[in-house]
């Protein structure tokens, strides 16, 4: 009994090792929003600089679209704008963008260096929204439906493979229905 007692620790430390082993291997990006098929969280947000119309949960409310949290401070973020750039023009799809933690200006001054395809901007410099989003990080992707539900979230850049063979067909289903 005495030496089975001294062999416990080594037991617990062991099943501990082995659930932390089995969680690191585990794809964070794949865990899934808990606000899929959820409403879009109630927000309004100023417009960043240069821009007049603030960017609101109700404007996207009747349409299929995506939201994008971005910032000019985050690396992804760059790597996945000429895709957005691309998407903007070649698709019939709403892109609002969130710009997350910024400091003043900057958002406007790297998307007229970059090009800019958003049809609405909020800044979210406190980053309140996002937290209401469930954000973890830039980039991050929501495609909402015409009823304001949330349908999927891409965390990490949208690459064009990740367009093709994730997010457009959500969006193309999403757009044939009624």
């Amino acid at each position: 009994m005495t030496r089975a007692l001294l062999f416990a620790p080594l037991i617990a430390f062991a099943a501990i090792a082995a659930w932390f082993a089995v969680g690191l291997r585990q794809d964070p990006s794949r865990i899934p929003s808990v606000l899929i098929d959820q409403p879009l969280p109630t927000f309004t947000l100023p417009a960043i600089e240069g821009r007049d119309n603030p960017l609101s949960s109700e404007y996207v409310k009747g349409e299929v679209a995506l939201i994008n949290v971005f910032a000019s401070w985050c690396i992804p973020c760059a790597i996945e704008h000429p895709v957005l750039m691309q998407i903007a023009e070649d698709e019939d799809i709403l892109i609002a963008g969130i710009n997350w933690k910024e400091k003043p200006g900057d958002g406007a001054a790297w998307l007229a260096r970059l090009g800019d395809p958003y049809d609405f901007i909020g800044d979210d410099a406190d980053g309140r929204v996002a937290i209401d989003f469930g954000v973890t990080g830039a980039p991050e992707t929501f495609v909402v439906d015409r009823k304001g539900r949330i349908r999927l979230k891409q965390v990490g850049p949208i690459t064009e493979q990740i367009w093709e063979q994730d997010i457009r067909p959500v969006v193309r289903r999403l757009q044939a229905e009624e």
